[in-house]
């Protein structure tokens, strides 16, 4: 199942001018609070919470064209992060068979051999909504709905690690001297980003030019925590993941190297992507070893898989569950692969105007433009 956040195109024209705004975020959005809501069965929030205006869950269709927000199926979540914190395995197994059933459905109204199980399009179908009858649920993506970041504001720092495949340790090694290196190879390599809002698929990222003079990309498998968790044992630890996404960990690598800690470098506004969407951990066999690229410009930079992880899934979440609470919503960047700009000689940075796009098997692609 592949789970989406999303507004509904045209819904700035609807939005309450009375509604909160929480300038914090840099957008101006308007926003609207809610205090003790009911969530589902009767759950409840302590305390106030924020959600985006506008902002819906959805799932979206196998082949990334339709999304059916949640809310249609009698089960409602104001935004991610409380679908991922609230939901129950009940709850689940009914968005699962209605996701199910709007792939099927969507697949016999075109007439199309689109396979449930992967959220790419067949090779060569060209999809129109056409010759879909006027009452189909779900929005088409682009004219009816564009979708967001899965988790727009993630309620705490994304955790990532560091030098986690082999070749990416050589490279950054060889670009960072003592500053990219990991002091004990023994030990996995973690530092945080601060995430003001996460930009979706197809949003802008900032060069911040002036500020930033190498901009590198860094292609990466998120897992996400489902249940708050502490000293999980390592054969427990899948039993705690919710689903994936992918995430692009955008380096600058001026401000990275100045320090002896990389969380500045990591952590400006609009550098942590994520998208297009969470699929849930249920779709992929455990540990998941799926095909993972970047491509700048349309030529491909990286190019692995993630069963070549140093540190495995169940090492990271054991590892880091140990003496903290992992609480449900955490998200975990699983390091990259080999390939990132600063790997090149001459080193290949960006700049305003190129296009970069992260592919993952199964999950599908994140593309994002760099802007002034």
């Amino acid at each position: 199942m592949r789970l989406v956040t999303f507004y509904r195109s045209g819904n700035n024209e609807n939005m309450n001018a009375d509604a909160p705004v929480m300038p914090l975020f840099g957008i101006g959005a308007p926003m609207r609070e809610d205090r003790n809501p009911d969530i589902a069965a009767g759950a409840a929030v302590e305390g106030g919470r924020f959600s985006f205006f506008g902002e819906e869950v959805g799932i979206l269709s196998a082949d990334g064209t339709r999304i059916l927000p949640i809310a249609e199926t009698g089960i409602s979540y104001p935004d991610m992060n409380t679908l991922i914190a609230h939901h129950t395995p009940e709850e689940m197994k009914v968005l699962r068979d209605v996701s199910a059933a709007f792939n099927i459905a969507l697949k016999k109204v075109r007439g199309t051999s689109v396979s449930q199980e992967t959220s790419e399009n067949a090779e060569g179908d060209q999809y129109s909504d056409d010759n879909l009858p006027g009452n189909f649920p779900g929005l088409e993506v682009g004219s009816q709905a564009k979708l967001l970041s899965p988790i727009p504001v993630p309620l705490q720092d994304v955790i990532c690690l560091g030098l986690n495949y082999t070749e990416h340790i050589t490279e950054a090694a060889a670009y960072g001297k003592d500053t990219l290196t990991s002091k004990n190879e023994s030990f996995p390599v973690y530092f945080s980003k601060r995430v003001n809002r996460s930009p979706g698929d197809g949003e802008p990222v900032p060069a911040y030019a002036g500020l930033v003079d190498s901009l590198d990309y860094e292609v990466e498998l998120a897992v996400i925590i489902g249940n708050d968790g502490k000293g999980i044992k390592p054969e427990e630890a899948r039993d705690y993941v919710f689903g994936y996404t992918i995430l692009n960990d955008y380096s600058s690598r001026n401000l990275q190297m100045r320090h002896t800690q990389w969380y500045l470098g990591k952590s400006l506004d609009g550098h942590t992507p994520m998208g297009p969407c969470i699929v849930t951990a249920d779709e992929f066999s455990y540990p998941p070893k799926l095909r993972i690229r970047s491509l700048v410009n349309g030529e491909v930079r990286q190019d692995s898989t993630t069963d070549m992880l140093i540190y495995d899934i169940d090492y990271i979440i054991a590892d880091l569950s140990a003496g903290m609470t992992l609480k449900a919503g955490t998200v975990i960047s699983t390091g990259t692969p080999k390939g990132v700009g600063m790997g090149f000689d001459p080193p290949k940075f960006l700049k305003a105007g190129d296009v970069v796009t992260c592919e993952i098997e199964g999950i599908g692609t994140l593309t994002n433009p760099i802007c002034d």
